[in-house]
């Protein structure tokens, strides 16, 4: 099934005991049209706050829906910041997260010198004018695979902090700036802490080769603040091609 959510109610994707995810509510909801307990396994685990238009799951059941009953249905029973936008028959042994080569994410900033009412819980307000140009020239330095330890939280679990950086792009729509970044992994607040740090720069706060020192440091401490969650969307998972996983169907501001 592909995902989409508004994460500004949600505690992360992940079950978390008597705090309300995303999980917990789609496997609610699935379970309700299968007649059975259905537990799915996601391409990535999300934060508090953060938004999907391109989350990827999958579950076994022993349910037989057509496409349309399994959207709908389930839809019916989901609130309405969670919608199902595809869902296809995969074989067995797929796996949403291990079968994953890649990942790309966005992040919203809407840079006017005012706020704005209807993109206030979907973008980072940032009032002074930001050097596009430098921000995207300065991450091109983290392009490839690196140890990522200065963008990497102090609560992250991960065994190793290399990744690899396939794509990084910083572009002015309007009066949005996005942070478009697609890797094979990612680790525990990395793109919210690449972004802050980017935003550093296209403030003019620091010169664009600042971004290659701190990458070099491999110390969290010499990286810029992490930005809010509330800017930040899983837009796509990448699969190997005989799969044939649908890209997401949904058209949003940030595509």
């Amino acid at each position: 099934m592909g995902i989409e959510f508004n994460g500004k109610k949600f505690f992360g994707w992940q079950i978390q005991k008597e705090l309300t995810s995303v999980q917990a509510t789609l496997e609610i909801a699935l379970s309700k049209i299968a007649d059975h307990s259905i537990s799915v396994i996601s391409a990535g685990r999300t934060d508090s706050g953060v938004h999907s238009i391109g989350q990827v799951v999958n579950f076994h059941t022993k349910a037989i829906r057509n496409d349309f009953s399994w959207i709908s249905g389930t839809n019916s029973y989901l609130p309405e910041d969670i919608s199902i936008k595809w869902i296809k028959l995969v074989p067995d042994y797929f796996n949403a997260r291990h079968h994953a080569i890649s990942r790309s994410y966005k992040y919203v900033i809407l840079n006017s010198t005012f706020r704005s009412a209807l993109f206030f819980d979907f973008s980072l307000h940032v009032h002074k004018y930001l050097d596009v140009d430098r921000m995207h020239n300065a991450s091109q330095y983290l392009l490839g695979e690196h140890d990522f330890s200065s963008f990497r939280s102090n609560l992250c679990q991960s065994l190793s902090p290399i990744r690899k950086i396939l794509r990084i792009k910083v572009f002015r729509k309007n009066s949005f700036v996005i942070v478009e970044i697609k890797a094979n992994s990612f680790l525990y607040h990395m793109v919210r802490n690449i972004v802050g740090s980017l935003l550093e720069i296209g403030k003019r706060k620091r010169e664009e080769k600042w971004l290659f020192q701190v990458l070099n440091k491999k110390d969290r401490k010499f990286s810029g603040p992490k930005v809010l969650a509330k800017g930040l969307y899983l837009v796509r998972v990448n699969y190997p091609s005989f799969f044939k996983i649908p890209e997401s169907i949904n058209k949003s501001f940030i595509t």
